[in-house]
């Protein structure tokens, strides 16, 4: 059986029908922000109720890496190689310095705690964008409960200066976040507050030449089965989006290309391994992997 549905030809030639869908390891609670270091050659994805980081390798496998994580979810690399993690449970993006020392990037804003930063990009000048929803602080499932106090928006950290500056403010809950190859297109996607009509769909943004200011935010793609989370683009601009049945390739237009199903839902996914042709899938309890005949975006 294949684990591979095409719904455009071009699909036909980003899969290799004989490369299977394995899976890594397993007996997580919920599977997060995964992280690929090919100079350790090792992925870090968060077990968010499980309140730590683990670590993977084709070697050992599965290890915790870091616990306790502060309910760690999403997470990316600076232009150092640093990681760039955000906290649920500190409500707080934070670096982990080359050391090991942990530096705090932001837990704040106006005076208030953040919500429960949820994912986290770094731009191609270094400023690192992250979504800020309610997630984390709803129950003590995934963080710990407590009252919001500002709305779920889209912050941007600048490089020189350090400040916090709300760039998206017209969400339901921002969630899953890339940027094109050529970072002049930012994908944000809505997941919705779990309860009413709030829309669940991927917005795209126009990137300025300053890449610090964004224009539209036009409707790019509703995921069906369930909604966006995570995202990432390969070298072509395709994003790849995680969904209830698996993960989805989206054309730079907004088609849908194709489908890998996964026996989970899938809630992020990173590029990484040998040329970066390797899919790490995060699925609810477990970590997969598959080999494409495509590449990740090189970043940053």
């Amino acid at each position: 059986m294949s684990f591979f549905e095409v719904h455009d030809p071009a699909f036909a030639s980003f899969v290799l029908f004989n490369a299977p869908l394995k899976k890594l390891a397993g007996g997580f609670d919920w599977t997060e922000g995964p992280v690929w270091f090919g100079d350790a050659g090792c992925l870090l994805f968060s077990d968010i109720p499980g309140n730590r980081i683990m670590r993977w390798d084709e070697a050992t496998g599965a290890s915790v890496w870091r616990q306790p994580s502060n309910f760690a979810n999403g997470a990316t690399r600076d232009r150092e190689g640093r990681l760039v993690t955000c906290e649920h449970g500190a409500r707080r993006v934070t670096r982990t310095e080359l050391d090991g020392a942990i530096t705090v990037i932001a837990d704040s804003h106006l005076g208030k705690p953040l919500n429960s930063p949820n994912d986290v990009i770094v731009a191609p000048d270094g400023a690192i964008w992250f979504t800020d929803p309610h997630y984390g602080i709803m129950t003590d499932y995934e963080g710990f409960r407590a009252e919001q106090e500002l709305p779920c928006n889209v912050y941007r950290v600048d490089p020189a200066t350090g400040a916090l500056a709300a760039v998206v403010t017209d969400f339901a809950c921002p969630n899953g976040l890339v940027l094109s190859p050529d970072a002049k297109r930012l994908y944000i996607s809505d997941t919705g507050r779990m309860h009413g009509d709030d829309p669940t769909h991927i917005r795209m943004f126009e990137v300025g030449d300053d890449l610090a200011t964004l224009r539209g935010g036009e409707v790019f793609h509703v995921i069906d089965p369930g909604a966006a989370d995570g995202m990432r683009c390969d070298e072509d601009g395709n994003l790849w989006s995680s969904a209830a049945d698996g993960v989805h390739c989206i054309a730079p237009d907004g088609r849908l290309l194709g489908r890998i199903l996964a026996p989970e839902i899938v809630s992020n996914l990173c590029f990484g391994g040998r040329n970066r042709s390797r899919l790490f899938i995060t699925g609810t309890t477990s970590l997969y992997a598959v080999n494409l005949r495509r590449r990740g975006a090189q970043r940053p």
